[in-house]
């Protein structure tokens, strides 16, 4: 028998809509898998060898030998080529076209995936209508993402050699939360919760999380558009130092913070501790407060993935960027704040009974 629970004014038929429910979190997992394949587009600094933006026609590569002297002869006019990577050929350019390339065709494909079967389910009446307007504005918010893209790629292609900082920083933020808005809606399909119902000042101190969360991702874009990773490999020392010389030397004072290479990977490491030292808090404190059971064994989860996260991204950076763990590094951050959304959404659910 289906499991129908009221909702309000209305009642949510749990098996009915457990299609939309799936289907959000598989794209969730999309982005998850797009955040990936930029970071490796990152690392391997193939995010400029794509020089212009056909949101359409784009998505055949080239064909033809011609095709790839086209694409190879439109990249040759860019500072990144003039100036760092002239000593590639043709073969060396496919090499870092493909990833370029194979993160926009999934950027698409991400939109397939949502528009196709967001019709169906508003054929079949699966999508509640207190939802269709919010997950409309996911798709909004996913071909923005698009756009950001282009407009990061853009900052590299006229005078600098890599993308802006500022803009990537934006770029993976935006994913940040098109990933958390995912998992939040998704978490509402879910049959109810138990637990114990969490405080107003539980509940906060867990939003708390969330934006120390999503800051470090951006504070880690301002770490991978800099390359800072690839500069002061020790720990826990930096440049000898817990608290190195040489964090303020750029004037305005305020753009150290994003623009000096040794005050973004210090702000970074120390946005890590800290948000160690307060989930760790949390989980002690939930352990003698809610407890873990129900919706709250979500906590003990989040503390062992931040303790892992922490370990994952000292052996990054000890590693000099090793790629395969960088991108672990970096799957694990979205993975984490998408986790605490999901505690917050049981709790919400659980409070709203």
């Amino acid at each position: 028998m289906s499991a129908i629970v009221s909702a309000g004014s209305a009642s949510l038929d749990y098996d009915r809509i457990r299609p939309v429910r799936i289907w959000l979190y598989c794209l969730a997992a999309f982005v998850l898998l797009i955040v990936v394949v930029g970071g490796g587009t990152r690392l391997t600094e193939s995010g400029l060898s794509i020089t212009s933006w056909k949101p359409i026609s784009g998505i055949i590569p080239p064909l033809s030998a011609a095709d790839w002297q086209a694409e190879f002869e439109a990249y040759q006019q860019i500072p990144q080529y003039r100036l760092v990577e002239s000593w590639m050929g043709v073969d060396e350019f496919k090499s870092i076209f493909w990833w370029e390339w194979g993160h926009r065709f999934l950027a698409r494909m991400l939109g397939f995936a949502f528009a196709i079967p967001f019709v169906i389910f508003l054929i079949q009446r699966r999508i509640p209508k207190s939802l269709v307007w919010p997950m409309t504005g996911l798709f909004v918010a996913g071909a923005f993402q698009g756009f950001l893209g282009w407009w990061m790629v853009s900052s590299g292609l006229s005078e600098l050699t890599s993308v802006s900082q500022y803009r990537l920083a934006a770029h993976l933020c935006a994913a940040s939360i098109l990933m958390m808005a995912l998992v939040w809606v998704a978490r509402t399909l879910e049959p109810p919760v138990s637990g114990v119902v969490p405080s107003r000042g539980w509940t906060i101190a867990n939003w708390v999380l969330v934006a120390l969360l999503f800051i470090q991702i951006g504070a880690g874009a301002l770490v991978a558009g800099l390359d800072a990773g690839f500069i002061y490999n020790t720990w826990p020392l930096i440049d000898g130092a817990i608290v190195p010389g040489g964090l303020f030397t750029i004037d305005p004072a305020w753009r150290n913070i994003f623009e000096n290479i040794l005050t973004v990977q210090f702000n970074h490491r120390s946005l890590a501790y800290l948000i160690t030292i307060y989930a760790l808090v949390l989980w002690w404190r939930g352990r003698k407060g809610p407890g873990f059971a129900g919706v709250h064994a979500w906590l003990p989860r989040i503390a062992v993935l931040i303790v892992l996260q922490v370990a994952v991204g000292i052996t990054t950076l000890l590693s000099v960027v090793n790629i395969p763990v960088a991108l672990v590094h970096q799957a694990l951050a979205f993975t984490l704040v998408a986790m605490v959304v999901a505690y917050l959404s049981d709790m919400h659910r659980l409070s709203s009974r």
